[in-house]
């Protein structure tokens, strides 16, 4: 099967689209940025509305797969670009008045299900794990990084209990031979003892090396950073997560620019104190998928949907932000 076929066969469902629809009102018409492409979900809906366009970015090259047709279907109305979100600014006007930037960080069933790509649980060949724009693959970490750092990796990108054991045991495991996919997958059942469960014993080790080779942390937080930037009063950054770590960025970053409390820090010349704040968050608590979409589509049950709106204050660089997270961005940085 040739990879149009296959893809072709491949569907993903946007999660929480109604709920999306709601918040950014494509119906009364607007300019909107999808920086996470995909398979086109959220921005094939927004563009069946009239007087709607769409700035969409995915750094996977598959995804210009899924762009094509609507380039050829909505021609004046739609642009795709095969970048990282980081890159936002580089290649969106910010002149332009974009009325919501939407970001959907899930990875999706085309990418799963592709087994060339080492995502899946299911695939026999090497441990890739790359979204595109990448400089190194999964099995770079596992057969070259020493114990202590693949450890840390298991440990705070995938919340992973047994993260020291697993950790020996790929030493232990490569000094025999390179590992691959199933490798990988055997060892971590074997070390935690694997009994019946819902969710594959290895999935949360696969979480974290997929967050290194992707650099999702500091794309995540810098993807942020740039829409806000892009941002007029009145436009809404929306983001749906769908792991802790993410949802707890998304959370203090909309926290740190919503509820800022030492305005002095940030305008050192002025002489009483000033609203700095850039975000109104009119839901403080994350929005969960309903009963009935989960039903239909299980991977919604741990999608988490935040969102804010841009008021008229001045951007700042939020330096107390990326501290918090130093530690998470410097563990990133493993070659």
């Amino acid at each position: 099967m040739n990879a149009t076929m296959s893809l072709e066969n491949l569907k993903h469902f946007p999660v929480m689209l109604e709920k999306l629809l709601s918040i950014i009102t494509p119906q009364h018409g607007g300019t909107y940025i999808d920086c996470t492409f995909g398979a086109g979900g959220y921005t094939k809906k927004i563009l069946s509305f009239p007087n709607t366009e769409v700035l969409a970015i995915d750094r996977d090259p598959s995804s210009i797969y899924y762009a094509k047709p609507l380039k050829d279907k909505y021609k004046n109305r739609f642009k795709f670009y095969n970048k990282k979100f980081t890159a936002l600014n580089s290649i969106i006007k910010t002149s332009s008045s974009y009325k919501a930037i939407v970001f959907d960080l899930g990875f999706s069933m085309m990418q799963m299900k592709d087994l060339s790509r080492g995502f899946s649980f299911n695939s026999s060949g090497p441990l890739d794990m790359r979204m595109g724009l990448n400089t190194f693959k999964a099995e770079k970490i596992i057969n070259e990084l020493d114990q202590k750092k693949i450890e840390q990796i298991f440990k705070f990108f995938g919340e992973e209990k047994n993260s020291k054991r697993i950790a020996f045991e790929i030493i232990n495991q490569r000094n025999k031979k390179k590992l691959n996919t199933q490798d990988l997958v055997k060892l971590i059942n074997k070390v935690k003892r694997k009994k019946y469960n819902r969710i594959n014993e290895a999935t949360k080790c696969f979480q974290a090396l997929r967050i290194i080779v992707n650099n999702e942390i500091s794309e995540l937080i810098y993807g942020l950073i740039e829409a806000t930037k892009l941002l007029k009063p009145g436009g809404i950054l929306l983001v749906v997560t769908f792991h802790s770590i993410e949802d707890k960025i998304v959370k203090h970053f909309f926290r740190f620019y919503s509820e800022l409390k030492n305005y002095s820090r940030y305008i050192p010349d002025a002489n009483t104190k000033k609203d700095v704040r850039l975000f109104n968050c009119p839901e403080r608590k994350a929005i969960k998928a309903s009963e009935k979409e989960i039903l239909l589509n299980p991977p919604s049950r741990s999608a988490k949907l935040r969102y804010a709106l841009r008021n008229d204050n001045n951007f700042f660089f939020p330096e107390d932000f990326i501290e918090k997270f130093k530690n998470y961005l410097d563990l990133e940085k493993v070659f």
